[in-house]
Order: C-alpha cells, then structure tokens, then sequence
C-alpha cells in the first residue's frame, strides 16, 4: 500500500463533529476501494483539511472521497518520511 496526504480547501467554519462525521463516511466506504483512512486534521479558519490514507493509488482517494460527499482538492502521494 503506499500512504496518500490529500487536502480539502474549503471546509471554513469546519467543527469538531463535522470533521469527525466526514471522516466516518469515509471510513464506513473505504473497504469498497481498498482504502484506509488513518487520520484527519483541520484549520477551521483556512478551512484547510487534511487526510492521511493509504491506498493503491490516489484516484482510489479521490473517489472515496468523491462518493462521502466531500472531494478532494489535492491528493499527494508520500514517498519520503523522516
């Protein structure tokens, strides 16, 4: 599996449960596309949220992401960790 970071841009005003309720739709689809969803951060006031995954590529991403109603602006495939 390789290990994905995408970014959503316009979740302002973003909240807690709201995060938390996107990110149970994800997790609840994720299986279908072979995708696991690790992890969730946001910055209500950016409205910039990002998503930690690994996956077998970015359009599987992309298309869970696609189908739970929030799409991805950016997905970025990680390939150097320190």
């Amino acid at each position: 599996m390789r290990t994905f970071m995408d970014v959503h841009i316009n979740m302002v005003g973003v909240t807690a449960e709201e995060l938390q309720a996107a990110h149970q739709a994800d997790l609840a689809i994720q299986g279908e596309e072979d995708v696991e969803f690790r992890q969730a951060w946001a910055d209500p006031i950016t409205g910039h949220v990002f998503c930690l995954s690994h996956a077998p590529n970015a359009e599987a991403v992309r298309r869970i992401h696609e189908r739970a109603g929030h799409p991805a602006d950016e997905v970025r495939e990680i390939t150097v960790t320190a």
